[in-house]
């Protein structure tokens, strides 16, 4: 009988097949993103209304940052007295922001699998650390969602302070590559087609 804690359980196993697939998984839907650019020409519409998606989930990303102290303590104030994953729903924003400024479902159903195989043996192999490392996880747990935010904050019994935001910590975790990530994907949505046809017809 394999116990939830031993090395052999789902979560191991899942991980391990994460790690060997997360690469080709990330290049496959990079190739799969630059096809659907190359196909037809960026809707300014959707890529406006994509910013309603990823600047949400830049910031919430940032914010969290700011907050946690992996591995030292358990954070449940900020961002994560809403939801215990700021990180990861801030880049289902993001990811989904870039989907809809594309206009792709074929990108967002590859965005959606890489995040389902990912993702969550990672979220559930924290969550094991977790629970193992903080006596007051559990608690944390019963108030506070995985990723869905609740709308007021959660306070921790008799707790009294809220915590605060620390730039070193937001530079510590190099968020900062969020956000030239972003830039560097809404570039390439603007000005990659109309240079792919240049070339294309120069070479013709």
């Amino acid at each position: 009988m394999i116990l939830p804690n031993q090395p052999n359980d789902w979560i191991s196993r899942w991980q391990r097949v994460a790690r060997r697939i997360r690469v080709p998984l990330g290049f496959a839907t990079a190739a799969l993103y630059i096809y659907e650019l190359w196909q037809r020409p960026t809707n300014p519409v959707s890529v406006v209304w994509s910013l309603a998606l990823v600047l949400p989930g830049l910031w919430l990303r940032g914010y969290a940052a700011g907050y946690v102290k992996k591995n030292q303590e358990l954070t449940t104030t900020g961002p994560y007295a809403h939801v215990r994953n700021p990180l990861y729903l801030g880049s289902i924003l993001i990811a989904a922001g870039f989907a809809v400024a594309l206009e792709s479902w074929a990108v967002g159903v590859a965005l959606a699998v890489m995040f389902v195989a990912i993702y969550v043996p990672v979220i559930a192999s924290e969550e094991r650390f977790l629970r193992t490392t903080f006596a007051g996880f559990e608690d944390y747990c019963r108030r506070v969602p995985r990723l869905i935010p609740r709308l007021t904050a959660a306070r921790n019994p008799g707790e009294d302070r809220q915590g605060r935001f620390f730039l070193p910590l937001y530079l510590k975790h190099r968020e900062y590559n969020s956000l030239l990530g972003a830039v560097l994907l809404y570039l390439a949505l603007l000005f990659l087609w109309p240079v792919l046809n240049l070339l294309l017809h120069r070479g013709l």
